[in-house]
Formats: structure tokens, C-alpha cells, sequence
């Protein structure tokens, strides 16, 4: 396997149990995703888009087939190894934010730390570090709710970087956002893929996956398209 391949999924299947019916959500996808490549997963609702970056965010474990993520086979891991994968290697953005209202937005980027075991100093240099990063260091000590929906992204952005992760997940990362502060959000993307990083972004939207220089087309489960092209802003 080349060394540059950062994730490689082979014959990947997720089948979720309903009572007595099993419902195939991913249907055999083959993925190799090179380090520092800046991606596009898509498809419409129910084409299994969310199911992929949860396995690949490893969030779930798939049925079957195989998913090394830096020449690690992460597909059999137990629940305890796969936190560690995921707070050591993966860097997650949500639309809805996901941060803790009654934290400061420093605290909030620190919380990775938390878990990775780090000192309460070191915590808060890095996280500091990590909001200057996305343009924030004069919002250290401010709540989510003094914050507009631009800054709270950022402040998630900072959050998933400050582990220094080889992957970074960005699901519908501006569906809470207006058209301005999209454009202002993937900007920030496109920095940090120009700093190197490796970004999955989910999104149904053609214009958020045309930042990208490849896209990933998903229906019934299955990769339909596989492009490459220039970005367009």
C-alpha cells in the first residue's frame, strides 16, 4: 500500500438491523483518500452520506469489509480504541456546532485536550494557539451565545484542530449559516487545506463541494462518481 494513502476503505458495508429487516446503508465502497487531499462526500438524503462519515470518523464499525486510516485497521476495533482513534486522528465539524453553552470559547477548543490527558497549561496554549488560527483570539472568553453563527464555526473549527488530527470531518459544516459566512467558512477551509490538511467535507450542497478538488458521489449506498477538478473559488 502507498504510503500516502491516509484512508483506504475496501468493500465497505453497513447494515443497521430494524426489528426483523436489515436496511444496507453503505453498499460496498472502495475508497483511497491520499494525505492532504480536500474532498467532497454527496449525495441526497438516504444515499448513505452520513453513514460514511460516521465510519470513516470511526462513530460506527462497519459490517464488513475493511478501513485503514494511516495503516491502521480500524474496521474491528473495540468502542475504547476507536475513542482514542477518534480523539488522537480525527478532527469533527457539525452544523449544529456542538459546543457547550455554558463554556468560554477557549474552553470549548480545549475539551480534546481533556481527554487526550494534557496539562491544564499546555490545554490552554494550544487552544489558544488554535483560535488565533481561525481568526477568534479576541474572543477567548466569550459563551456561544455571545457569538454570532460564523464565530461559533470557527470556534468548532478550532476545536477539531487543536488535536492536530490527519483528518479533518466537516459534515454540512455551513447548513446553519448564511450565504456570507458560508463563503467566509470554506475560505477558512481552503487555508487550512493549504497548511497541508486532509478534509472530508459532507454535503448536499454543489456549491460548498465545488470549494473542493474532488467529489464523491453516493446514491443507495453506493459511489456513483468519482471526480476531480479545479476548484472554483
Amino acid at each position: 500500500m502507498s504510503a500516502s494513502k491516509l484512508i483506504r476503505l475496501q468493500a465497505i458495508r453497513k447494515t443497521y438491523r430494524v426489528g426483523v429487516l436489515e436496511v444496507p446503508a453503505v453498499r460496498g465502497v472502495d475508497l483511497d483518500v491520499d494525505h492532504g487531499e480536500y474532498l467532497a462526500i454527496m449525495g441526497s438524503s438516504g444515499s448513505g452520506k452520513s453513514t460514511l462519515m460516521n465510519l470513516i470518523g470511526c462513530l460506527d464499525t462497519p459490517t464488513a469489509g475493511t478501513y485503514e486510516l494511516d495503516g491502521r485497521d480500524v474496521s474491528k476495533l473495540g468502542e475504547d480504541d476507536l475513542a482514542a482513534v477518534r480523539n488522537r486522528q480525527v478532527g469533527f465539524v457539525f452544523q449544529t456546532f456542538n459546543l457547550l453553552p455554558r463554556s468560554t470559547a477557549l474552553q470549548n477548543v480545549e475539551l480534546p485536550l481533556v481527554y487526550a490527558g494534557c496539562s491544564a497549561t499546555e490545554r490552554r496554549d494550544r487552544a489558544a494557539r488554535a483560535l488565533e488560527r481561525v481568526g477568534l483570539a479576541d474572543r477567548t472568553h466569550h459563551k456561544p451565545n455571545e457569538l454570532s453563527g460564523g464565530q461559533r464555526q470557527r470556534v468548532a473549527i478550532a476545536r477539531a484542530l487543536v488535536t492536530e488530527p490527519a483528518l479533518i470531518l466537516a459534515d454540512e459544516p455551513t447548513g446553519n449559516l448564511d450565504s456570507l459566512t458560508s463563503r467566509e467558512i470554506m475560505a477558512l477551509l481552503g487555508e487550512l487545506d493549504q497548511d497541508g490538511r486532509t478534509i472530508i467535507l459532507v454535503t448536499h450542497e454543489p456549491d460548498i463541494a465545488a470549494y473542493t478538488r474532488r467529489i464523491i458521489r453516493l446514491h443507495d449506498g453506493r459511489v456513483i462518481a468519482d471526480e476531480s477538478h479545479e476548484p472554483t473559488h
